[in-house]
């Protein structure tokens, strides 16, 4: 597939940040493409931030790229949860995703590695963040297991097929 033409400010991965979703935020989120292969296993920035406005358990966080966004996800922390685990003290992280014209830049590796920092900032009692990847979604799998999540060989059923559930300690 042809990347479509977009005009991408390339940044050092030195000035990646994960910061509280604003909605200064959203001309750029709502410009987010994904193509259909990497959408099937992720939720894209409108969809989600429309659901975060009605539900107070789904936290928006931006990877910013030189305070321009460049990913997006969800941390979660209601009643889906217990399906990923045991641990009260926990997040689920959801609808990860990178804008397709940033990929390959080694922004959500970056963003991931910042993770327990700016969950220890921002959620102080939590000590585990677990997420659902894909069983045919190989590339993701890599990105998480590299960025220390772990496989426990736990799965679920999702819409889309098996999950592979990963873990991350955050023990202090």
């Amino acid at each position: 597939m042809i990347k479509p033409t977009y005009t991408s400010q390339a940044a050092s991965t030195t000035d990646v940040e994960l910061v509280p979703y604003h909605c200064e935020h959203d001309a750029i989120l709502h410009t987010f493409y994904l193509p259909e292969e990497q959408k099937q296993f992720t939720g894209m920035p409108d969809q989600m931030l429309a659901l975060a406005k009605e539900d107070p358990h789904r936290h928006p966080i931006v990877i910013t790229a030189a305070g321009r966004p460049v990913g997006f996800f969800i941390l979660y922390d209601g009643d889906e949860l217990a399906d990923y685990t045991n641990t009260a003290e926990a997040l689920l992280l959801r609808a990860f995703s990178i804008h397709y014209a940033d990929q390959g830049q080694g922004y959500a590796k970056h963003g991931l590695l910042q993770l327990p920092q700016f969950i220890a900032k921002h959620f102080p009692h939590v000590r585990e963040v677990v997420l659902g990847v894909n069983a045919r979604n190989l590339a993701a799998q890599s990105l998480y297991l590299k960025c220390g999540f772990k496989d426990e060989g736990d799965t679920k059923m999702g819409s889309h097929g098996l999950q592979h559930i990963l873990k991350m300690s955050l023990h202090s």
